[in-house]
C-alpha cells in the first residue's frame, strides 16, 4: 500500500500552503492614506490580515481595519492587486489581496493593541515609504500609479 504516500500527500495539502489575507488602502474622505504602526518592527503598514475560516476578503478587511486602527471601511473602492512574491512577508509565504476602500473613523477604539503601536493619516506625498513593512511601498504605488497588479 502507499498510505504513506496519501498522508504525505494530505499533509502538504493542510501544512504547506500559502496564507491568504488582505491589506486595506483606507482613503479618508479628504484623500489621505490610513497607516498603522506596527508593535513588533515599529514600521508604518497597511491594516490587514489573513482571512479566518469562513470569512471572504471584504469581511476581513473590515474585521481587520476596525481591529488595528478603529476606522470602519465604508466601500471597497477597487481591487489594487494580488500579492504572491515569497519574500513579500518575512514571517511565512502569504498572498494578500491589496484593496482600496473608502474608510471612516467608528464609535469603536482600535483593539488589537498587542500588534499596534500607532494609527495616522498621511498626505501622498507624506508617506514614510522607507519605513513601510512587508511589500506595502510597493502596494501603495501600484495604488497611487491606478494599476491592478498580479505580483
Amino acid at each position: 500500500m502507499n498510505i504513506w504516500r496519501y498522508l504525505s500527500t494530505g499533509f502538504k495539502l493542510l501544512f504547506r500552503r500559502p496564507l491568504v489575507g488582505t491589506s486595506v488602502i483606507g482613503v479618508l474622505s479628504d484623500g489621505q492614506i490610513l497607516l498603522a504602526q506596527r508593535r513588533d518592527t515599529n514600521q508604518w503598514s497597511l491594516p490587514g490580515g489573513i482571512l479566518d475560516w469562513g470569512e471572504d476578503l471584504t469581511q476581513c478587511a473590515r474585521r481587520e481595519l476596525l481591529e488595528e486602527t478603529g476606522f470602519k471601511l465604508v466601500k471597497v473602492s477597487r481591487l489594487v492587486g494580488v500579492y504572491s512574491s515569497l519574500e513579500r512577508d518575512p514571517r511565512f509565504h502569504a498572498v494578500t489581496v491589496a484593496i482600496a476602500a473608502e474608510v471612516q473613523p467608528s464609535k469603536k477604539a482600535m483593539t488589537d493593541t498587542d500588534e499596534i503601536l500607532a494609527v495616522k493619516s498621511f498626505e501622498s506625498s507624506q508617506i514614510p515609504y522607507d519605513d513601510l513593512s512587508h511589500d506595502h511601498a510597493r502596494q501603495l504605488q501600484d495604488y497611487f500609479a491606478g494599476l491592478t497588479v498580479v505580483a
